[in-house]
């Protein structure tokens, strides 16, 4: 942690004497124009006078006509000539003092406390490790939650995209992973979030037990996409800061889908033109390279373990931003609507969903218990349907009569809290259902 005069001449480092100056010369309802400026680079922050109090913004363009420039905040107010400050490169500064703490994408605390800075800066946008001395994925981790213990195993540097639409749960199976997930540090990403759910999920949903491990990085949906698409990218660097303090970190993003939607507004402001469903052709791009900023570290750092939720309207797993996300990870959860509508939580679609981490995440003897339930949970979805109109006749299938008879038991079991123990525990309640 920070001590209080490295934390001053953090702050103290961080004051420049002298700074370029442009005007404005251009205003749009969505971005304005700086010249005067011919050190500003792409990416680069600008801080406008509105004469009612500064104005950030990012440079999305450059022409030999000027910088355009998208706003932070609505730019009501901002004049022909008003004076451009340039700020270089947007940055953030983690550090360990910030657990427990909530803060905006720029690193200012939100919690009305104040809040010290770390010694070393960060870019929000970094390059993964060389995959040629990426560790491979590590041990299985204890969970919290009997399926991920079991049926899905989670492996320490694995990623996962956790599929789902609105109200099936989703933010609290996050909170149960920040709660019970064996990890150093936990990273929150909060991207365009309603502004009353911020404070329902940090104190009532994740906890002081889950808050105190944590540091939430949020911009709300009234934000700019700007303020939106840094969220999710300055919840990386804060999780890399970590890492490479040679941590265990685990990354939740909630959620990928709105990061695309912030990032499109960004790129057709640029002058991008829209493709798939109005995403523009670097979308892609910017999913895969934050995804693949998680994962094993190099020889010597840590790992970041990540869950990053991806918004399905109707479970379309085909959806643009579920089919760009879904090949760069290491398993995928859906998350049905109709599960959650019976009233069972986690409401996952075990037969949708995958880890990649097996089989090498269990042993031969789980993995037989594994499959023996996938197959008994196959074999009633294959069959419900008669099940249900009273079609099928007892006998007709041995496979199905003992999988209705197991039925209500796998069913529970994918809602159960992991016992203690560990996941060895929670198999060997897996066997008891399996057995019954």
């Amino acid at each position: 942690m920070l001590g209080v005069f490295d934390g001053l001449q953090a702050e103290i480092a961080d004051l420049e004497v002298t700074r370029p100056v442009g005007r404005v010369v251009e205003i749009g309802r969505g971005t304005f124009m700086v010249t005067g400026l011919p050190t500003a680079a792409l990416g680069d922050r600008i801080l406008a006078d509105t004469g009612a109090g500064p104005l950030g913004g990012e440079i999305i363009r450059l022409t030999s006509a000027g910088a355009t420039v998208l706003p932070e905040d609505d730019p009501e107010g901002l004049t022909i000539g008003a004076r451009a400050c340039l700020l270089g490169p947007v940055t953030i500064a983690p550090d360990s003092s910030w657990l427990g703490r909530i803060v905006d994408p720029t690193g200012q605390p939100l919690d009305g406390r104040p809040l010290m800075r770390g010694l070393q800066r960060r870019a929000l946008v970094s390059s993964p490790p060389p995959a040629a001395i990426r560790r491979p994925l590590g041990e299985r981790m204890a969970t919290g939650v009997a399926v991920f213990d079991t049926l899905l195993p989670m492996v320490r540097g694995q990623r996962i995209g956790l599929f789902a639409g609105s109200g099936v749960g989703k933010s609290s199976l996050l909170a149960r992973f920040a709660r019970g997930l064996a990890a150093d540090v936990v990273v929150i990403g909060l991207v365009g979030e309603r502004g009353r759910e911020l404070r329902e999920f940090t104190e009532r949903v994740l906890g002081r037990q889950g808050m105190r491990r944590s540091v939430v990085v949020t911009a709300t949906s009234d934000q700019s996409p700007l303020m939106r698409r840094r969220c999710a990218l300055a919840a990386m660097a804060v999780a890399e800061a970590f890492r490479d303090q040679g941590m265990h970190v685990l990354l939740l993003l909630d959620s990928v889908t709105r990061f695309a939607e912030a990032h499109r507004e960004v790129a057709l402001a640029a002058g991008e033109t829209a493709s798939l469903r109005g995403y523009p052709p670097s979308t892609a791009h910017a999913i895969m390279g934050l995804a693949e900023r998680a994962g094993p570290g190099a020889a010597g750092a840590g790992d970041i373990s990540a869950v990053l939720s991806v918004l399905v309207a109707g479970s379309d797993m085909e959806e643009p931003v579920a089919d760009i996300i879904r090949g760069t990870l290491d398993g995928h959860v859906v998350l049905d609507r109709k599960i959650a509508e019976r009233g069972r939580y986690p409401a996952i679609d075990l037969l949708r969903s995958v880890s990649r981490s097996l089989p090498h995440a269990a042993s031969a003897e789980e993995n037989v218990l594994i499959s023996e339930a996938r197959r008994s949970l196959g074999a009633y979805d294959r069959a419900e349907m008669m099940v249900q109109a009273g079609l099928y006749v007892q006998g007709s299938d041995p496979a199905v009569d003992r999988a209705i008879r197991l039925w209500p038991a796998l069913d529970g079991f994918l809602a159960e809290d992991a016992p203690p123990g560990g996941p060895q525990a929670s198999f060997a309640r897996l066997q008891a259902c399996l057995r019954a």
